[in-house]
């Protein structure tokens, strides 16, 4: 009978545990759709740049700074916004900020339909847009690592996280140009929508985990915490959040490019820009789940995988120069986006996997700071290079590639195949 008993408590075990798998997986599919919003309330305005410099009468520089600002506010916030994570839970920030998100999809949307002048508005609905991303998809991340004691599970929820954010980059350029064939400001009242399906999907599929208690650790205290962390792990640490600054500078730069080379050379216009734009992005798409699914908590592969992809990516932009062919183009960008879908779910996983819980929140919010600074400075530059100094700046791209690369070689250093990367305490 002792025997029976036991045998019907394993299954009774097990089985509570497959269902509570299966509802961390429905969880993890609704915070997939929370990157997939952020980015499509980016990216989705990048084919129609060109539009709207013609119904606002602005310049490319002006029209890049509608993306950038959005990144600039979001880049100064994430810190707080994790902090703010770490001490309340991650739910008690993720659905106040896709509310004010939504709402600045409004504001920007409601101002290019009714006012004249309306670029200074739809840069503050913009601003608003910044501060809700600012607590939205960078706030995932740590939560995935909440949900998951096994690296392996964290590892493979993360390359979801990451296949999402990427489907976004693919649906955007497509969707902007649908949306915007219709009316050009429609993609700005499309987001409210967007962020209405996400905070539906979070409040009723996501269950912040039963071990998440609200931090009550003082600020002093806090600081002197992450000082530690950044003592014991600064060279890998600092190494990661360089290179997915990179990694998001090279992709939404070439993005501008591309977009505004289809137009300009090619006269290549809104849907069918857009399903340009969404190959090389459909590579990075699909070698981003790849990745994830593959790297399981293998920390030398994944170094080694980070290190190849930056070098892919680094030559595929240097023969971007050689030719000025249509689909020659696309074809390295394609190259580059799998580099980058090789590089970007390695780096998530190892600074989630490598930092205590009870700071989490607020490094992978650094990190990803470092990933909106790319983001925010790749449009306005490549914007203001590409008109004098086309060859020189795939050139340049090139170079910070190599720099990315050599920084992964010598200072992302795991100890074994399953270890964290050396100088972590855990």
């Amino acid at each position: 009978m002792e025997h029976i008993g036991s045998i019907h408590h394993a299954f009774q075990k097990k089985e509570a545990s497959s269902e509570g798998d299966d509802g961390k997986t429905s969880a993890v599919l609704a915070l997939s759709s929370i990157p997939l919003v952020m980015t499509l309330g980016n990216s989705m305005l990048i084919p129609v740049l060109p539009t709207m410099e013609k119904q606002l009468s602005i310049s490319s520089f002006q029209s890049s700074l509608i993306i950038t600002v959005y990144s600039i506010v979001a880049i100064l916030l994430i810190p707080v916004a994790g902090f703010l994570s770490d001490k309340l839970g991650r739910k008690a920030i993720l659905i106040p900020s896709l509310i004010i998100a939504g709402v600045g999809g409004l504001v920007s949307g409601f101002a290019a339909w009714f006012m004249k002048d309306a670029y200074f508005m739809i840069l503050i609905g913009r601003t608003l847009q910044g501060i809700g991303a600012s607590g939205a998809a960078p706030i995932v991340i740590p939560l995935v690592g909440d949900m998951f004691k096994s690296e392996e599970k964290v590892s493979s929820s993360l390359g979801i996280i990451e296949t999402a954010n990427t489907l976004g980059k693919v649906l955007s350029p497509i969707l902007g140009a649908l949306l915007a064939a219709w009316i050009w400001f429609i993609p700005f009242f499309s987001f409210p929508i967007f962020c209405l399906a996400a905070i539906l999907l979070v409040a009723f599929l996501v269950k912040a985990p039963k071990q998440e208690q609200k931090n009550k650790t003082t600020v002093k205290e806090y600081g002197t915490k992450l000082k530690k962390i950044f003592k014991d792990n600064g060279r890998w640490l600092y190494t990661t959040f360089i290179i997915g600054g990179v990694m998001m500078f090279v992709l939404f730069g070439v993005l501008f490019y591309l977009s505004s080379t289809l137009e300009d050379a090619y006269a290549v216009k809104d849907v069918k820009k857009g399903l340009y734009l969404a190959i090389p992005l459909g590579a990075l798409c699909l070698t981003s789940f790849g990745t994830g699914m593959t790297i399981k908590k293998n920390k030398v592969l994944m170094k080694w995988l980070t290190f190849s992809g930056i070098v892919i990516l680094g030559i595929a932009v240097v023969l971007t120069s050689f030719s000025d062919n249509l689909w020659y183009l696309i074809s390295m960008f394609a190259v580059s986006g799998i580099g980058i879908g090789m590089a970007l779910p390695c780096l998530d996983a190892m600074i989630t996997e490598g930092i205590e819980k009870e700071q989490r929140g607020t490094i992978t919010c650094l990190y990803s700071s470092m990933r909106f600074v790319g983001v925010a400075l790749g449009p306005p530059i490549i914007a203001i290079v590409m008109k004098s100094y086309e060859t020189p700046m795939f050139y340049g791209l090139a170079g910070l590639c190599a720099i990315s690369a050599l920084l992964s070689f010598f200072a992302i250093k795991p100890e074994n195949d399953e270890g964290a990367p050396q100088g972590n305490p855990s």
